[in-house]
């Protein structure tokens, strides 16, 4: 673990009344309802009663120990440390519970307002544990003194609050993880994401999946009974080897129809990572077929009757079915030409990607935060919301590629390639590529063997 650790003590034995957080004991489970923003920053909230911890007296004698006071010192008693462990419940907030763990008021707001330089309280959960770290002058009589305030927000990240000379100064550290491979494969039934259900994907995988193959492969068009998958990923893990989280992809491929789609994760010797095909050649284009996630090609480019209209005329686009408020994508890097309300399209946005590329977005719901005339955007962003604007019948969204100042049909334009590695980087990317397709078969060999054995 990197930075400070947290060590999650028991609590020490000892009632303290009408608090509003409480002394954790082994058995109770946090809740994790979110708070109100009322409730994360108001002082004056109920107080449910304490349900204590008790320990036996080794117990007690195993969270204590002694640290020698620093040289220079005025005094040369040593300093004895304790933790305890409080929960924030559900209608309460961090200075109820603070207070109510014996913290002076004035302690408690000045060990907040440090906080709020690293962490907002408002985004506090209720079940949300914290570790309070306690130093007391054994010979003098100024009792308890908040020496830290430790908790983690999330798997990823410890919150501390630590006592300075002049106060309280926070800080925020990265919990250390590892990453252990690990691979899914399966052949398609009904739909990919069936089969990838079936066959254990965890559903973050299989987007960044689907997100890599929207350059080649139209998933709503392309992909038939029998078509297969595998992919090899990382899993990240804590010090315990718990898993806190499914990682990048760094091998996949799919058979659509016959034909292979391998792509590997490389990182070029200038530190640049991206994913490359078995000749070398970068996965990227330099446009998406499909800037959206999940939805369904609900009208194709070409003539057709309008559903509002009622008479046939060109249909310039193409349409994806989505869920109002569904992310819509930048198709490729470019600089937004043209957003606000046009006819027909409703809420539009378009964006030039080149001398030659531009890409139109129709019917959205709204537009991404920061998105205005003239502003620059990278391939994937956010820009923004599937809706039903303008002319439509139902949540959709309108897309279209210019070539030239005129609409072509996406689905079938070809699309520039982007870069291709040769010489020595070329012959560096196959020895990972080869290493990583012997990974991928060595992982799916042993998982084989694990699931005959049960």
């Amino acid at each position: 673990m990197a930075g400070r650790q947290i060590v999650s003590f028991a609590a020490l034995a000892a009632i303290i009344g009408g608090t509003t957080g409480y002394i954790l004991s082994d058995t109770q489970q946090g809740h994790h309802n979110p708070l109100s923003a009322y409730a994360a920053e108001t002082e004056t909230m109920p107080k449910p009663v304490m349900s204590p911890k008790h320990q036996d007296a080794e117990e007690i004698a195993s969270v204590a120990e002694t640290v020698p006071v620093l040289e220079g010192s005025e005094k040369n008693s040593e300093i004895s440390s304790r933790q305890d462990t409080v929960v924030l419940e559900k209608g309460s907030n961090l200075m109820a519970v603070l207070t109510g763990a014996g913290l002076e008021r004035s302690v408690a707001y000045n060990a907040i307002e440090a906080l709020r330089d690293v962490y907002n309280p408002r985004k506090l959960r209720a079940g949300q544990e914290f570790d309070l770290v306690y130093a007391s002058e054994t010979s003098g009589d100024t009792g308890d003194l908040l020496d830290t305030l430790r908790f983690q927000p999330d798997a990823e990240t410890i919150v501390s609050v630590s006592r300075t000379d002049d106060g309280f100064s926070a800080s925020t550290d990265k919990v250390e993880l590892t990453s252990a491979p690990n691979v899914s494969s399966g052949t398609i039934d009904q739909s990919l994401f069936m089969a990838a259900e079936k066959n254990g994907m965890p559903l973050s995988v299989l987007m960044e999946m689907i997100k890599l193959y929207s350059y080649d492969v139209d998933f709503q068009r392309d992909i038939q009974p029998g078509d297969s998958f595998e992919v090899m990923y990382d899993d990240m893990k804590n010090a315990k080897g718990d898993l806190v989280r499914h990682g990048d992809i760094v091998y996949a491929s799919m058979n659509v129809r016959g034909k292979d789609y391998r792509l590997y994760s490389y990182t070029d010797s200038d530190g640049n990572q991206d994913f490359y095909n078995e000749n070398g050649e970068s996965f990227r284009r330099a446009l998406m077929r499909t800037p959206i996630n999940g939805a369904r090609l609900s009208s194709g480019f070409g003539m057709r009757k309008h559903p509002v209209l009622g008479y046939s005329r060109m249909h310039k686009g193409v349409d994806f079915a989505a869920p109002t408020g569904t992310p819509i994508f930048a198709a490729g890097n470019g600089t937004v030409e043209r957003v606000g309300k046009v006819g027909g399209y409703g809420n539009y946005i378009r964006l030039r990607h080149n001398s030659t590329y531009e890409t139109a977005y129709g019917h959205m719901s709204r537009f991404a935060k920061g998105i205005h005339a003239g502003s620059r955007v990278k391939q994937g962003d956010i820009i923004g919301y599937v809706g039903m604007t303008g002319t439509a019948t139902g949540p959709h969204l309108h897309f279209e590629i210019l070539k030239a100042e005129h609409q072509v049909n996406p689905i079938n334009v070809k699309m520039p390639s982007g870069r291709t590695l040769t010489g020595k980087e070329l012959n560096r990317f196959h020895a990972t590529s080869e290493k990583l397709q012997k990974q991928y078969a060595q992982l799916s060999i042993e998982g084989a063997k694990v699931a005959s054995a049960d």
